[in-house]
């Protein structure tokens, strides 16, 4: 009998719902407890907005401020992480990764960084107005990726559920 074969699957994480359901639906379909698979959780903090050394006002930024600012985006990622890494308790093999930078083209290099088998990613549903402006990062990575990739949409709620 084959040896089992080991995949490494990359699943972008972030605060929104859809990634947690993407993340779900990929333990429930794609990742299985007693396979050699690895679970790849990967949440990217967004750039760094840059100040100029003034605020509006002509006041100097402190560098409390900055810190501060850092801080509180480490936390965010920390925590998105630790939820995600508790959906996935009965996964042996979960490694976290979080890095820095706009998600399309980080999600990116991190699949071929990691040599990821697939990619999982959810699908927040922009509408085509808000996807013109902002674009899509599940396409574009769709797009760049040379590894399958696994969009999961989130249901929308039939008439009467919340």
């Amino acid at each position: 009998m084959a040896e089992e074969q080991q995949r490494r699957i990359l699943v972008a994480v972030d605060e929104g719902e859809e990634s947690m359901y993407a993340l779900s639906w990929c333990l429930k379909n794609l990742a299985f407890q007693n396979s050699k698979d690895t679970l790849l959780l990967l949440y990217v903090k967004p750039p760094r907005v840059t100040y100029s050394a003034f605020d509006g006002t002509g006041y100097l930024f402190s560098s409390d401020i900055t810190a501060t600012m850092e801080r509180y985006s480490q936390q965010v990622a920390d925590c998105v992480l630790e939820k995600a890494k508790k959906l996935c308790n009965n996964i042996e093999n979960v490694e976290t990764r979080v890095e820095n930078g706009d998600p399309r083209d980080v999600i990116c290099q991190m699949v071929q960084k990691l040599g990821a088998d697939v990619l999982v990613m959810g699908s927040h549903g922009y509408g085509l107005i808000k996807r013109a402006f902002l674009g899509s990062v599940s396409n574009h990575c769709a797009q760049n990726v040379k590894c399958p990739v696994l969009i999961v949409k989130k249901p929308k709620p039939t008439t009467g559920e919340t």
